[in-house]
């Protein structure tokens, strides 16, 4: 029998219980007969204001991530996003790995995160992509694994801005016209801008920016998501949210 709703697919989607941006933007992007199933990673809206209070909150994902998927895997979704983002770029291109095997070895079935896609997004658009703008919500701790793992992944990161924001919570606080300059700000000699942080609401940004500077703007809900879709099978084009879900 198949679910009435997902007709084509459950998927199972996790995030930190302060994301209001992860939820929203895959809905929007969600073609027919795929349905959500959220379960969220239980943490605090901890300050955050430099790299032990960053650290901190990284501990508090980490203890809640296994929970969250054991939470979701009890309705039989057939694939699993991780909507968060910064534990998926720790440790480099190793460390990513690792987790991916731990996750999919729990959920017996495929896991989409957000390091792996940019890195699958990236290689879309080809070998003319060479030179990233990077843009995080992070403290510089956390900028710094995201510059190793593009770096292990054959890219040089031109340019990063770290937004310091002061909390998880805060991090969708960010409006469109901080996110526009940002991007104007990473854009000097590079190839492609890349966002990381789920928390971030860069989708639309990202496809508006796209069109003016004709070059890829990577919002890392729009690459995790049409990741997940690609993984998985449906490979339905979707219009609004840039090139790499209208080309790719």
């Amino acid at each position: 029998m198949t679910d009435s709703l997902g007709r084509r697919g459950k998927f199972g989607v996790l995030a930190p219980s302060t994301n209001t941006s992860v939820q929203p933007e895959y809905e929007a992007m969600r073609p027919w007969g795929i349905t959500h199933h959220h379960s969220r990673l239980v943490i605090p809206d901890g300050r955050v204001t430099d790299d032990a209070s960053f650290m901190r909150m990284m501990d508090d994902i980490r203890g809640a991530l296994f929970p969250a998927l054991e939470a979701v895997l009890t309705c039989d979704p057939d694939y699993v996003i991780l909507g968060m983002s910064a534990e998926t770029f720790w440790d480099g291109v190793e460390g990513s790995s690792q987790l991916q095997e731990k996750l999919e070895k729990t959920a017996k079935r495929g896991v989409a995160m957000g390091s792996d896609a940019c890195r699958a997004a990236l290689r879309a658009y080809g070998s003319s992509v060479r030179r990233l703008g990077v843009i995080t919500p992070y403290m510089p701790i956390g900028d710094r694994q995201v510059h190793r793992f593009f770096t292990e992944c054959g890219y040089e990161v031109v340019n990063l801005l770290g937004l310091k924001c002061a909390s998880p919570q805060l991090i969708a606080h960010e409006s469109k016209q901080r996110l526009r300059d940002a991007i104007i700000e990473v854009n000097r000699g590079v190839d492609a801008v890349v966002q990381v942080g789920t928390n971030l609401a860069m989708a639309e940004v990202a496809a508006m920016a796209e069109f003016w500077l004709d070059k890829p703007v990577i919002a890392i809900n729009t690459a995790t998501y049409w990741h997940a879709l690609r993984q998985y099978g449906i490979k339905d084009k979707l219009y609004g949210w840039g090139s790499l879900l209208e080309q790719h």
